[in-house]
């Protein structure tokens, strides 16, 4: 079963909580009332895999409402990283328009999450990283925007360092291999070739399933790993 079959059972068998929960309740009370007495509690991945699907599109949302409005370009954007089966559609619209209301109380969904997946985890880089995505989706970043994503990442508890790093990455602006994989040209190659291999193991897709990250998104989230190895064999290659 998909993420998205499991969106709404797991949520009946399972007690999420918090705003997650009240907000899945909000959207599909009556399908979680219909199969209360039929489902078993899911393993603790699939617990993780809810809360970064149901992260993606509150958050996302809420993103998209950081300058006041949300716009055609920023909805496509989200429709294009996050393939939705037709009759899961409405249920995942009921979500994103109950989401996209306001900015106000985006914290106490970021902070759920990050319990739910663990802080400072490769996976919340990828919705950071989707977040992003959104807010460039019609052409520019704006400062509200911006705050937002830093509030979130710090939530996350990424770096200033880290924010600025996945930030720049999305725009485009990071080509040096060296600051890809976050060390200078004077670290010692053996802390650079072990520092490689973390960052590959822990963005690796089997890990971040493992993780928490759906198997429906893999194929479209970021390219991090290749741009992990793309940048050690640069540096092998100097040497």
């Amino acid at each position: 079963m998909s993420i998205w079959g499991k969106f709404i059972v797991s949520a009946a068998g399972f007690a999420l909580g918090g705003p997650i929960g009240a907000l899945i309740g909000v959207v599909a009370g009556h399908a979680i009332d219909k199969i209360k007495t039929k489902q078993k509690l899911p393993k603790e991945s699939a617990l993780k895999q809810i809360g970064f699907t149901v992260g993606v599109i509150v958050l996302s949302a809420k993103m998209a409402k950081a300058d006041g409005k949300v716009t055609k370009e920023e909805i496509r954007a989200f429709q294009n990283k996050i393939s939705v089966p037709e009759n899961e559609i409405k249920n995942v619209a009921r979500l994103w328009d109950q989401a996209k209301k306001t900015t106000d109380g985006f914290e106490v969904y970021a902070q759920q999450i990050c319990q739910l997946l663990g802080k400072n985890s490769s996976v919340l880089e990828e919705l950071l990283n989707l977040l992003i995505i959104i807010a460039k989706a019609d052409g520019k970043i704006t400062k509200s925007e911006i705050l937002y994503l830093k509030q979130v990442s710090i939530i996350f508890g990424f770096s200033i360092e880290k924010f600025e790093r996945i930030y720049s990455s999305n725009l485009g602006k990071i080509s040096d291999p060296y600051q890809i994989l976050g060390v200078t040209r004077n670290t010692p190659i053996v802390e650079i070739k072990n520092k490689w291999k973390l960052l590959a193991s822990n963005h690796h897709p089997d890990k971040l399933i493992a993780q928490g990250l759906p198997i429906d998104f893999i194929e479209k989230s970021t390219n991090r790993l290749q741009e992990i190895n793309n940048a050690w064999d640069i540096i092998k290659s100097q040497q």
